[in-house]
């Protein structure tokens, strides 16, 4: 499995919105936070090894009712 987190900047008024689409729509979400700064939520999401994380996040998060943009950071290891 990898083990990726997205973090979404959301149209403004969405993020609840988006939110419940990432979770309910998107098979390999685990979890979704609010957070404050620069974006409005944390993805983390578990892909098996032959999924394309940029296949993923461009055809399966970025096209999510709201979202505006994401960055998209890959974890190597938990500790």
């Amino acid at each position: 499995m990898k083990t990726l987190f997205v973090q979404v900047k959301c149209d403004l008024g969405e993020s609840y919105k988006t939110a419940a689409a990432a979770i309910e729509d998107v098979d390999f979400v685990s979890e979704v936070y609010s957070t404050s700064g620069q974006f409005d939520l944390l993805l983390k999401c578990y892909l098996p090894e032959n999924e394309d994380v940029g296949h993923f996040v461009t055809e399966q998060i970025q096209k999510l009712p709201g979202v505006r943009d994401t960055f998209t950071t890959l974890a190597f290891k938990a500790f």
